[in-house]
């Protein structure tokens, strides 16, 4: 794990190449320029198919995408620690590709540059992400939302995230 600085308001999105899920076949993206312009809706979370990320967390994101939209949010991405044929299954299985869009960070690279990665070894799981969510304007953090504890999903949940969106 990386003693990388967590990112922060104001912080420049790292300007890296990321797997890009959901295209066919998937491949690999320049994120800065795939965000490009405008406001984009990134969470992070430990995993696919682990039990807050598949019942709540990217649920909430897809029931909520039209709304996301309607106030002008142009990507909503979700990024996890996984390879890219498992994000591709578990957005499949969560019906979620024509609404949000998935990053498999099989190597923790986005993850460790943007100051989430947690060991979660104890658990069986490895080097993962915290469960995060960022607002991101033209490439720059508007704001930055973490649930530090495992389980929890408050300050990172789509209706936290409309609610910051609409201040």
């Amino acid at each position: 794990m990386s003693n990388s600085k967590r990112i922060e308001p104001g912080d420049k999105m790292p300007d890296l190449k990321v797997w890009r899920v959901g295209t066919v076949p998937a491949a690999p993206v320049c994120l800065a320029e795939w965000i490009g312009e405008g406001t984009t809706v990134m969470f992070a979370l430990p995993g696919a198919y682990t039990p807050t990320c598949s019942n709540q967390h990217l649920p909430g994101f897809v029931d909520h995408a039209a709304e996301f939209v309607a106030i002008g949010v142009k990507n909503i991405i979700c990024v996890s620690v996984n390879d890219h044929f498992v994000m591709q299954a578990w957005a499949e299985s969560q019906k979620a590709l024509r609404k949000v869009q998935f990053i498999a960070d099989f190597d923790a690279k986005l993850t460790v540059a943007l100051g989430l990665a947690q060991d979660l070894s104890a658990g069986g799981l490895g080097l993962r992400s915290l469960r995060a969510a960022l607002i991101i304007d033209d490439g720059v953090v508007r704001a930055a939302f973490v649930d530090d504890k495992p389980g929890q999903l408050t300050n990172t949940s789509a209706m936290s995230i409309l609610d910051a969106l609409r201040v």
